[in-house]
């Protein structure tokens, strides 16, 4: 039987003695122990609630399942400004070195900085140039209706240049650099889409607010045990 955690602190590079914070289940013999990998910019907050519900029901099956706030996201006590894609990829490699994880699933751009030696699943993962891609266009169509023109091409290079406001993000031009052209680390990780587990309806990192998605939750938790059973 699993028992919930809750919130915890681990010891994430770059955070001090306090560490950053994960949501987290335990089980006394886990099928296996899951990193799960967040989503990038606001998708993450996005899939939070749904998340929430995946961590449930895999301690129901008896998967213990850690959820690590990514650096500079969520509860961290890091600057998002300061954050690079190699800074997020050794977190994620710390994150799971310090819960002993087994397997890592990884939604979205998360996949970018899941950790590569780990094996698992990648949910409708993106390379790093669609992860800017809808970024760039809202910066862009912001600069319209202020009434200066430009191009994606051009916040691009800015912000690889000097760093550059995208999304309410104050993105490090590190950040952008790394994901310009970044393609997902894991390249053994399962691939899924969302029409792979039989769900209709919009994802929850296409809707305007986060939302529980159960059915997506339990979908999912489902195959991963099943694909651990074979």
């Amino acid at each position: 039987m699993a028992e919930p955690l809750g919130p915890l602190r681990w010891p994430c590079p770059g955070s001090g003695a306090d560490g950053e914070w994960a949501l987290a289940t335990d089980c006394a013999a886990p099928l296996v122990r899951l990193l799960i990998v967040p989503p990038l910019f606001d998708e993450m907050n996005r899939t939070r609630a749904m998340l929430a519900t995946l961590l449930r029901d895999l301690g129901a099956a008896g998967v213990a399942a850690m959820l690590p706030d990514l650096p500079g996201c969520g509860e961290s006590v890091q600057d998002f400004s300061a954050q690079s894609l190699n800074a997020w990829r050794a977190a994620m490699a710390a994150a799971a070195r310090h819960f002993d994880a087994s397997h890592v699933l990884a939604l979205r751009g998360g996949a970018l900085v899941a950790p590569p030696t780990l094996p698992g699943w990648a949910l409708a993962p993106l390379d790093g140039d669609a992860v800017l891609r809808p970024l760039l266009r809202a910066a862009m169509l912001a600069a319209r209706a202020q009434g200066a023109e430009t191009t994606a091409a051009t916040l691009l290079e800015t912000g690889r240049a000097t760093g550059i406001m995208l999304g309410g993000y104050h993105c490090g031009a590190a950040l952008i650099a790394g994901l310009h052209g970044a393609r997902s680390q894991g390249e053994g990780h399962q691939v899924l889409a969302v029409g792979d587990l039989g769900v209709t309806g919009a994802a929850p990192w296409l809707r305007q607010e986060p939302a529980p998605a159960p059915a997506l939750a339990a979908a999912l938790a489902a195959r991963i045990v099943a694909d651990l059973a074979t």
